[in-house]
C-alpha cells in the first residue's frame, strides 16, 4: 500500500490506517553528509525513554570510554549506552583492530536483539562496517529478518548507507549539508552542539 496523492485520498488513506491500527517494529536509517544522524537518533531515544521503553544505544565508532554530553544525558535518563569502536576510522592506526571491534560489536549487537531486553535499539554509526564491508550487508539483513523480533524498533545511523539497507528500511531520512560552520568559518566543534 503507497500513500495517496489528492488531499481528498490523503484523508481517505488517513482514515483507512487509523481503522487498521497496524503497528510493527520498524527499521529506521540516518544517513547522508549531512549533520544530525546521530542527534536525531537519540532524539528518537529520549522520546522513547520518556514513554517508559527500555532503549539501548550501541555506538560503532565511537569507544566504551567516550564520554560525550549525549552519553551523559542517556545514561542520566536510564539509557543503555555502549561503545565498541576505537575511535573514527580515518584516525585509526589499524583498521584491522578497527574492523574486529566492528565484527565484535555486531555479535553484542545481535545478543541484544535476539535477547529482547530492548523495545528500541539504535546501532550508531553501523553504516561504516557495512560501507567498509567489515560485515557483509546482506548477510546482516538475512540475520535481521530472521531474528529482530517483530516490535522492536532499530535505528540505524551513518554515511554511505548501502542501497539494500535503505531498500531494507522502514522508514530512511538523507541528512544533506548545506552549510557547514567548520568548512565556511573555521569553526571546531563546539560542547554541547556537537559533543
Amino acid at each position: 500500500m503507497t500513500g495517496p496523492g489528492s488531499s481528498e485520498e490523503a484523508e481517505a488513506y488517513r482514515q483507512q490506517v487509523r481503522r487498521e491500527k497496524r503497528r510493527k517494529g520498524l527499521v529506521i536509517v540516518n544517513t547522508g553528509n549531512g549533520k544530525g544522524k546521530t542527534t536525531a537518533a537519540f532524539g528518537l531515544a529520549f522520546r522513547a525513554r520518556g514513554r517508559g521503553m527500555r532503549v539501548g544505544i550501541l555506538q560503532f565508532i565511537k569507544p566504551g570510554t567516550a564520554r560525550f554530553g549525549e552519553i551523559r544525558a542517556a545514561r542520566d535518563a536510564g539509557i543503555q549506552v555502549e561503545g565498541a569502536g576505537d575511535g573514527w576510522t580515518w584516525k585509526s592506526k589499524d583498521l584491522d583492530e578497527s574492523a574486529a571491534l566492528a565484527r565484535a560489536g555486531w555479535e553484542r549487537a545481535q545478543t541484544f536483539i535476539e535477547g529482547g531486553e530492548f523495545d528500541v535499539l539504535v546501532l550508531d554509526e553501523f553504516t561504516y562496517p557495512l560501507h567498509y564491508e567489515w560485515l557483509d550487508t546482506a548477510e546482516v539483513i538475512a540475520w535481521l529478518t530472521e531474528h529482530k523480533p517483530e516490535d522492536m524498533h532499530l535505528v540505524i545511523t551513518g554515511r554511505y548507507a548501502p542501497e539494500a539497507l535503505v531498500e531494507y528500511a522502514d522508514l530512511v531520512t538523507e541528512m544533506t549539508l548545506v552549510k557547514h560552520p567548520f568548512k565556511e568559518q573555521g569553526i571546531r566543534a563546539q560542547p554541547g552542539i556537537e559533543f
